[in-house]
């Protein structure tokens, strides 16, 4: 190993002091085993403390003009990038009261002079031992944080994508609807934003839950993967008997996303929230609805705002047995379903931010 790199893995020291005697003196008794640099007040040493090349430890004179330790040291250990680095007083100042003023401050330790070598030397080998290993502890914990933020950010990409392409497989069987899912997610949690906090809406809803409820809404119509054919692609009006098989979809994506559930073996928000989005997003609030028939705060508040976002959606998108709504038309439709099918704070939301709707429709236009 040649000399320039030994002298690379040297701790630095810095030492702070008026005398330039005392400097010369800690300079000469340390130089061999540390890299050691030097400042003759506190304003200086402060420099070099908050460089881009800080020291490992840092000794203290108290008694300096302009700036003395104490301030000095207050300075360090006020300022994020230098509270980590210990500081030693290295003073004439031996009353109890000033060695307690000197350690509330922050140092690690308080030596007074005349110095003795090797005490000197055993206290900079025990601090800096205590800062190598602590430094090597936060190193550590702020890998092993970053780790875990990264897969977690994988898993959630995982379950996006999953989700997605589940959701996208059922809507190739009614290649129609375009890109509903992903419009229908945006109106969600647009109208789940504008709610967070009404009165009836504030304690169920905030950023965890938006993000659930966004993950969750494009599973909403995945029963339809289990209704036939000749019923999901009818181009024209439905009869009796194919529209009760075609609502049956709403129990298929339910129980499909209950089995996942129990299956899987734990509690996860979004696929409670798909859930009860997949059963509950034709109920109405007047109880007319389907499956179950429910009305008012019985239908899941992740089922009402889907119920609205749905709606919204089929009126203005064109299918083979209807023409495309423009977006009044629309929206008188949802006004005149307020507190009949739409929950009519919903309904209120919406109006709020209808704009959003419209910008949404265009930027995921099919």
């Amino acid at each position: 190993m040649n000399q320039a790199h030994t002298t690379m893995e040297k701790p630095s020291i810095l030492v702070v002091d008026d005398t330039p005697d005392n400097l010369v003196m800690i300079n000469n008794l340390l130089k061999d085993r540390y890299r050691v640099r030097v400042a003759n007040n506190g304003e200086k040493g402060l420099r070099i403390a908050f460089s881009d090349s800080p020291p490992d430890l840092i000794l203290l004179d108290i008694m300096m003009p302009v700036m003395d330790g104490y301030e000095t040291c207050r300075q360090l250990k006020e300022n994020p990038a230098t509270n980590a680095i210990p500081v030693i007083f290295l003073t004439a100042k031996s009353e109890v009261e000033d060695e307690e003023h000197g350690l509330a401050l922050g140092a690690v330790d308080y030596i007074t002079k005349p110095i003795s070598p090797p005490i000197l030397m055993a206290r900079l080998q025990t601090h800096l031992t205590l800062k190598a290993s602590a430094d090597f502890l936060r190193d550590q914990n702020a890998f092993l944080e970053a780790e875990v933020e990264k897969r977690t950010a994988e898993i959630r990409a995982i379950q996006d994508v999953t989700i997605f392409t589940l959701a996208s497989l059922g809507e190739t069987r009614d290649n129609e609807t375009g890109r509903h899912i992903r419009r229908t997610q945006y109106y969600v949690k647009i109208l789940a934003e504008t709610l967070r906090n009404h009165p009836r809406f504030a304690q169920k809803l905030n950023d965890e839950i938006i993000r659930a409820l966004f993950k969750s809404a494009p599973l909403h119509d995945i029963g339809k993967v289990g209704i036939p054919d000749h019923i999901l692609l009818k181009p024209g009006k439905l009869t009796e008997d194919e529209f009760f098989i075609m609502k049956q979809h709403t129990l298929l994506g339910s129980e499909a996303i209950e089995r996942a559930e129990k299956e899987l073996g734990m509690v996860v928000p979004f696929l409670s929230f798909a859930k009860e989005i997949a059963s509950g997003h034709h109920e109405k609030w007047d109880g007319s609805g389907y499956p179950a028939g429910l009305a008012g705060e019985a239908i899941p508040m992740s089922a009402r705002l889907m119920a609205l976002a749905d709606v919204y959606d089929a009126l203005i998108s064109k299918r083979v047995y209807k023409a495309a709504m423009s977006h009044e038309q629309a929206t008188s439709f949802i006004v005149a379903g307020r507190g009949s099918h739409f929950d009519p704070d919903v309904v209120d939301a919406y109006l709020e931010v209808q704009a959003q709707f419209i910008e949404t429709a265009h930027r995921y236009a099919d």
